[in-house]
């Protein structure tokens, strides 16, 4: 059974940083995918940013050149490292995973397409 725990969400002024750790167990298929979404109180669950089994990273045009995604295999651990943060980045954000699912390119940041979902862990940015 895939487990996803994540960790790391907090409290930061704008243009503070903060780094989101998920724990990855059970993952057994070599091709996967791995995300991070986020949700506002009122709003969509949408996509941030994503990495595949290859390597390849995709982000929503709102975090370009302000987060990283990038994974740990020794780990199991997923990461989202973002800086510069502003009070719209304020949300809920879910570490998901995407197994035996098409979930690459197009279909990167595309919810509907992760089929695990971690419990979420809140990040607040005050202006």
């Amino acid at each position: 059974q895939v487990q996803l725990v994540e960790s790391g969400g907090g409290s930061v002024q704008a243009g503070g940083s903060l780094r989101l750790s998920c724990a990855v167990s059970g993952v057994t298929r070599s091709r996967y995918c791995m995300g991070w979404f986020r949700q506002a109180p009122g709003k969509e669950r949408e996509g941030v940013a994503a990495i595949d089994s290859d390597g390849s990273t995709s982000y929503a045009d709102s975090v370009k050149g302000r987060f990283t995604i990038s994974q740990d295999n020794a780990k199991n651990t997923l990461y989202l490292q973002m800086n510069s943060l502003k009070p719209e980045d304020t949300a809920m954000y879910y570490c998901a995973a995407a197994v035996g699912r098409v979930c690459s390119g197009r279909y990167s940041l595309v919810k509907y397409q992760y089929n695990y979902w971690g419990q979420g862990t809140q990040v607040t940015v005050s202006s």
